[in-house]
């Protein structure tokens, strides 16, 4: 033994130290040679009673050619590793020591010089050489884990097998360094070494080696604890390699835990330290500004296009920027929920929440996490768990957490400096007697408390936490499925709400949500969503109406669910929308924003959802007309003559303004008695209005009163709604006409005289209502628009012929653009005079210089 032993430490030809090696293998009957036999129980406890007197200088040489120089190759390596793991499993298996009597036997006199060689394996022996080896192995696995070559990591993982299978209570106190390695080696980069370790892992779970072993479950327990202890410095000082390596240690140590976890968690210390870890390793990087000034913007005239259900937003945080690093972090927090007490846990965690606001968005992570990993929701184990959670439990858990979730304090949040939204989060939300703020923290009720200057790192923080509770939302309705239906009384009208949010990351996010929610209960769409539960969600608008200083985003809700739905919502929210029109009555100076915006997203689903109807009834009546006009002089009668003029009358005082402001003239003229004819399409004047066509002319009369109102933002929300009106109102020519002409002195005033962003604003409406309106404003145009249009163009041409590449960023810029694009068609439109097109052309004339900007140009020709 001791010559091979020499010469596999000392000889320098690789060949002869493994050969060397390999011969002491068959010397201690550890070879695998097919021509010679297994030992059976009792030979393999002589052998061990036999060579455990050559341990200790066996495993000291064996590690020396272990720990050895890198250049001898890998070779010699693996086999001493080998060879080590074969004699220690032989002599201090569990099952030799177990028969190992108490006091050494005594032999014969003859033997008696033999029996002085030999040593007694009792408990003080076996303790003792534990120990020793226990500083072998360390430093054998440290060595050995990094390693360069894989064979050499591979044979480690067998080391730690057969020493975790033969030796896990005499060696006990090694398996500290043994498991750590073995856990370690999980991602490697050999796909060899990862499936054989992650197959070791496996098969320590099946065999409930470690459950069954308080010992092992003592040491993972220190080494989980030590390791949560030092995660956050290790987190903030390693690289991206390093953080992985690392939480692949943590979850490799819950999953070996397993079942026992709750040992763990039990203690309050333990728990402790686990859970304040996560917190600062999950700490989220909040400076970007990028995520406060993204901003929702919707196309005009048409509704948001369907949304689709997405993954999670991209979180950056402040310790790390490896995806892998963060999907280490959900498994951990995954496991803990398969594993772990769920009450505990969520109770646990709760109560971080509410603790700090530097803790509530990790802690929210953390929960969706553990509802996902106690449904078993893309969570990776390497055992089954003795008892899942039924759905009763984790309906409770994810209640509690939903409640948490959407309280005023925690739901409305400022995020952004917007005055219109600053305005509705600051209102005075009470909730317990406090008025929520962006911390969930209260102020007295009796003293004004205005919010502080709101930083661009509170914003982002805020807008995060929403996003994370959002995604919670998502997470629980995916785990619940249809029984999720139950807590759409809770949950929906505030996802609703925040999808109507101005921030484009909480919109997105939000939207993302409701699609999470329509597969998991089972619609096929948000709009069956939505249509589904029109009621209670009407039910919460009109009452938000009726508080408007308590519920400010009520309007936000009505919003999103014209978004998202078709007509057959109109006859249910048709009160609400009169409500807001009342209520616009009364508070127009100081809640005319926010209604402007419902209003405008009522119009533009009017537009939308009877937009193909209006165009077939203008053109049926254009067919009436034309099938009127085939019939010849024979088909004339003195009614139709008298109708002629009378209609010609009519339109000749509303074209010269002489009009009564109601503009319900029509409805006071008795028809002449007589026998009606087949074709009525001229009675269409005297027909009631369809509910779509009367809401919009109840949306256009107030747009007339606020034409003129102070705000800017004001005046150009008006005067998109004023577009849609016309578009919805325009085969209603009886009703859109007289009020056209009550619009039209505001509207010219804002041509003429207002902001240049109002200006370009007008003049987009005076196109659509030249289309919609037709000659009707012929004359008007001529005489309060046209002279200005032209004059501004001839004093604007020699500004833009001068001004450099920078100048078609300006807005004076865009206003010439869009009226030299318009001005064609209005002429054609409003069908105008010589005179008037000579005008036009003498302005657009000199845009046609090389010197104009050459968008000018082409808009001239």
């Amino acid at each position: 033994v001791s010559l091979l032993l020499g010469l596999a430490e000392q000889e320098r030809a690789k060949q002869l130290k493994v050969s060397a090696l390999k011969c002491l293998q068959v010397l201690v009957l550890q070879c695998d040679c097919r021509e010679h036999r297994p030992l059976g129980d009792d030979e393999a406890q002589q052998c061990g009673d036999l060579f455990a007197s050559f341990l200790p200088g066996i495993s000291i040489s064996l590690s020396r050619v272990v720990t050895g120089d890198i250049k001898q190759g890998h070779k010699p390596t693996v086999s001493a590793i080998r060879l080590f793991y074969l004699i220690v499993g032989l002599v201090m298996a569990d099952a030799q020591l177990a028969r190992v009597p108490k006091s050494k036997e005594k032999l014969p006199e003859k033997q008696s010089r033999i029996s002085e060689l030999m040593v007694h394996r009792g408990p003080d022996w076996s303790k003792s050489t534990a120990e020793k080896l226990s500083l072998l192995l360390h430093k054998m696995v440290e060595f050995s884990s990094v390693h360069p070559h894989w064979k050499v990591r591979l044979e480690l993982v067998e080391l730690v097998h057969h020493l975790l299978r033969n030796c896990s209570h005499s060696l006990g106190g090694s398996f500290t360094h043994l498991l750590k390695a073995l856990v370690g080696l999980v991602n490697d980069e050999s796909s060899d070494v990862r499936s054989r370790c992650n197959e070791v892992l496996r098969g320590i779970a099946e065999q409930r080696i470690i459950a069954q072993s308080r010992a092992l479950a003592d040491v993972l327990s220190e080494n989980l604890h030590s390791l949560a202890t030092a995660l956050p410095r290790l987190m903030s000082s390693q690289d991206d390699v390093g953080k992985i390596s690392t939480l692949s240690l943590l979850l490799g140590y819950l999953k070996l835990l397993g079942p026992k976890m709750n040992v763990v968690l039990n203690s309050a210390s333990h728990l402790r330290r686990l859970s304040k870890a996560l917190m600062q390793v999950l700490e989220l990087d909040v400076t970007d500004v990028k995520i406060v000034e993204d901003r929702r913007w919707v196309c005009e005239g048409s509704l948001q296009p369907g949304v689709h259900k997405g993954s999670c937003q991209k979180k950056y945080f402040r310790f790390f920027t490896e995806e892998k690093v963060f999907q280490l972090l959900q498994q951990v927090c995954r496991v803990l929920g398969y594993y772990g007490n769920l009450y505990l846990l969520v109770d646990h965690f709760m109560g971080l929440y509410s603790e700090s606001a530097t803790y509530r968005k990790q802690a929210a992570m953390v929960l969706n996490e553990l509802i996902a990993g106690a449904a078993g929701v893309g969570v990776d184990v390497l055992q089954e768990r003795e008892v899942s959670p039924n759905t009763d439990d984790l309906k409770g858990s994810i209640t509690s957490i939903l409640d948490e979730y959407t309280d005023q304090a925690n739901w409305y949040l400022i995020t952004s400096v917007d005055g219109e939204e600053v305005s509705q989060e600051q209102h005075p939300v009470h909730h317990a007697g406090l008025p929520a703020r962006a911390g969930g923290v209260g102020s007295s009720l009796l003293l004004p408390s205005p919010e502080p200057h709101v930083t661009t790192r509170t914003m982002n923080s805020n807008i995060w936490q929403m996003c994370i509770q959002l995604e919670g939302v998502s997470c629980f309705a995916a785990v619940l499925g249809k029984e999720f239906r139950l807590l759409l009384l809770t949950a929906l009208y505030p996802v609703l709400e925040k999808a109507g949010d101005k921030t484009l990351l909480v919109s997105e996010t939000a939207l993302g949500t409701l699609a999470a929610v329509c597969e998991a209960c089972g619609y096929g769409s948000v709009q069956l969503l939505v249509n589904d539960n029109s009621d209670y969600l009407v039910n919460g608008i009109s009452l938000g109406l009726r508080q408007l200083a308590r519920q400010p985003r009520a309007c936000r809700v009505l919003d999103t669910m014209l978004r998202h739905s078709d007509a057959s919502l109109l006859p249910l929210v048709e009160d609400v929308i009169q409500d807001v029109l009342l209520t616009l009555d009364q508070c127009y100076s100081s809640q005319a924003s926010t209604f402007l915006r419902v209003l405008h997203s009522v119009m533009t689903a009017l537009a939308q959802w009877f937009g193909s109807s209006c165009s077939e009834e203008q053109q049926q009546s254009t067919e009436c007309q034309s099938r009127t006009s085939s019939q010849g002089p024979q088909a004339v009668t003195a009614h139709d003559v008298e109708q002629f003029f009378l209609d010609y009358v009519r339109q000749k005082q509303v074209a010269e303004g002489d009009v009564p402001d109601t503009g319900d003239e029509e409805a006071d003229e008795v028809p002449p008695t007589g026998k009606p004819e087949p074709n009525n399409c001229d009675t269409e004047g005297e027909a009631p209005l369809p509910s779509h066509a009367q809401l919009a002319k109840d949306v256009l009369e107030r747009c007339i009163h606020l034409l003129s109102d102070g705000s800017l933002r004001v005046r150009l929300k008006v005067l998109d709604v004023l577009e849609l009106c016309v578009t919805v109102l325009h085969p209603h020519r009886n009703h859109l006409l007289p009020l056209a002409h009550r619009a039209w002195p505001a509207l010219v005033t804002r041509l003429i005289n207002d902001d240049p962003l109002a200006v370009l604003r007008a003049f987009k409406v005076l196109c659509t209502l030249a289309q919609k309106c037709g000659d009707f404003l012929r004359q008007r145009f001529s005489r309060d628009v046209l002279p200005k249009l032209t004059s501004s163009l001839l004093s604007q041409a020699p500004a833009s012929a001068r001004a450099g590449p920078v100048y078609n960023h300006t807005l004076a810029f865009k206003l010439q653009l869009a009226v030299l694009q318009g001005l064609g068609s209005l002429c054609e439109k409003l069908d105008m005079g010589e005179s008037d097109l000579n005008k036009v052309a003498d302005a657009c004339l000199i845009y046609l210089s090389a010197r104009q900007p050459r968008k000018l140009q082409e808009a001239a020709q």
